[in-house]
């Protein structure tokens, strides 16, 4: 009876430990998609504010002679950037996330020690 309490005290220290890995991932991944936005989009502010100036400072330079082929340029090549960002953004939403890679490493790691699988 008291090595069955032992292995049951085992089991729960185990769990507890994978937990506490877990939550602590789970934070860590939090701040970091936290960071990756506040950096993100003050880079496509800045970007976006630069691309515009120049774009105007193209536009104000070849006002008298090519203004609208310019223009019109300019919005085919805004399109394909945007076309291309959002292909780019939609295969690496379908990518396989590794969110808590660890804890299901450690899972199974504690789940061989413990016995064959059935």
């Amino acid at each position: 009876m008291e090595s069955l309490q032992r292995m049951a005290g085992t089991l729960l220290a185990i769990f507890q430990t994978r937990l506490d890995l877990l939550s602590s991932e789970m934070e860590e991944e939090r701040l970091n998609i936290g960071q990756m936005l506040l950096y993100g989009s003050i880079a496509l502010f800045f970007f976006g504010l630069a691309i515009m100036l120049l774009t105007i400072l193209i536009v104000v330079l070849l006002w008298d002679s090519y203004r609208l082929p310019v223009l019109g340029s300019f919005i085919v090549l805004y399109f394909v950037a945007g076309f291309l960002a959002w292909s780019a953004s939609r295969s690496v939403a379908r990518e396989k996330s590794k969110l808590f890679s660890a804890s299901l490493a450690a899972l199974a790691e504690d789940r061989d020690q413990l016995g064959p699988r059935p």
